[in-house]
């Protein structure tokens, strides 16, 4: 499909080269970052986010569970916000991720953890927002302006400067290394299309997205996407929990988008499509089926790759369905919940 190019395509296009600069210009904080957790020690990491921002704390979540075998837990501030309690915030660091850094709920539950003595990181994408003044260290996404309500840049920095504080925190210096080849790994990733997956959903009605471990976010990103530009019912699940209850709602060609990078679940993941394309569902596995991925050189990398290639077909099909994917029904860009 031709036609004037959106500023969802040309900003999903900037996400490589935003990459780049912010690894190199964020390289103060990161140190500031990773002396703070030698400091402190912490047992665990909660974090603080809502919207694509949860996701991307979702995807920090499981990387420094399985990086640095710390649990971490996402809080809802509406605890603090709206019920008016109080947290016994102790041993922790809070990382709180906010595209504007100005939503109250997100201040409510800062303000909270500074009341706690609870150190504060903070990932905005507006550079002095009030979450970064309140922040003991506060790390800029440097991701520019999005006019686009649906953000894609802006998450793509998100999750890979989450990924970065990990590999700061862990010293680990395969993860670390690999940055290097990020950028271009998201310029191939912005590259590819899944045409095979557009034609055959640009009709649907409703469909599930799947992922397992650090692909999981993904898949409630690319729901998220779904709904906000094409208007379309999608829903994430694990691909765990997928043949649970919500495997009663497939019926013959329901669609079915699988995220499989090559990491520990991938076997499972491919089983997982097997079943589901037994019940009659119209399955597409992310590196296979000819959705083809573009490799970061490392496992907990990849789903960022994925995310990177799916945005551009979201665009697609979101004008395929006759939506302008930068003004969605009802929506805005900044919300501002309490």
């Amino acid at each position: 499909m031709t036609g004037p190019l959106t500023a969802m395509a040309r900003e999903t296009a900037e996400a490589p080269e935003v990459v780049a600069r912010m690894l190199r210009d964020a390289a103060p904080a990161l140190r500031e970052v990773g002396t703070l957790f030698r400091a402190r020690r912490p047992s665990h990491i909660i974090t603080s986010a809502r919207g694509s921002s949860d996701h991307a704390a979702h995807y920090l979540k499981y990387l420094v569970e399985m990086v640095l075998g710390l649990p971490c837990a996402s809080v809802g501030a509406s605890v603090v916000s709206i019920y008016a309690r109080r947290l016994a915030l102790r041993d922790t660091i809070v990382v709180a991720i906010s595209q504007s850094g100005a939503s109250p709920d997100s201040l409510a539950f800062a303000t909270e953890a500074k009341r706690a003595g609870v150190p504060l990181v903070s990932m905005t994408n507006v550079p002095g927002s009030p979450l970064a003044r309140l922040a003991d260290v506060a790390v800029e996404l440097g991701a520019g302006v999005e006019a686009s309500v649906a953000a894609t840049k802006s998450f793509i920095a998100s999750t890979a400067m989450a990924a970065r504080i990990v590999a700061e925190w862990g010293v680990d210096a395969g993860l670390t290394a690999a940055f290097d080849r990020l950028p271009d790994a998201l310029g191939a990733a912005n590259g590819l299309r899944w045409s095979a997956m557009e034609q055959s959903f640009a009709s649907a009605r409703s469909l599930f997205v799947l992922g397992r471990g650090p692909s999981l976010p993904m898949a409630g990103e690319a729901a998220l996407k779904l709904k906000e530009t094409s208007g379309l019912h999608a829903e994430a699940y694990s691909s765990a929990e997928v043949i649970h209850g919500p495997m009663a709602l497939i019926g013959q060609g329901f669609p079915v988008l699988l995220f499989a990078p090559a990491d520990a679940a991938y076997a499972t993941n491919l089983a997982t499509a097997e079943r589901l394309r037994a019940a009659g569902a119209q399955a597409y596995v992310v590196g296979t089926d000819g959705l083809t991925c573009a490799a970061t050189g490392h496992p907990l990398l990849d789903p960022i790759s994925l995310i990177q290639t799916f945005y551009g077909s979201a665009e697609r099909m979101s004008r395929a369905r006759g939506r302008d994917p930068d003004h969605p029904h009802l929506l805005s860009k900044v919300t501002k919940t309490l």
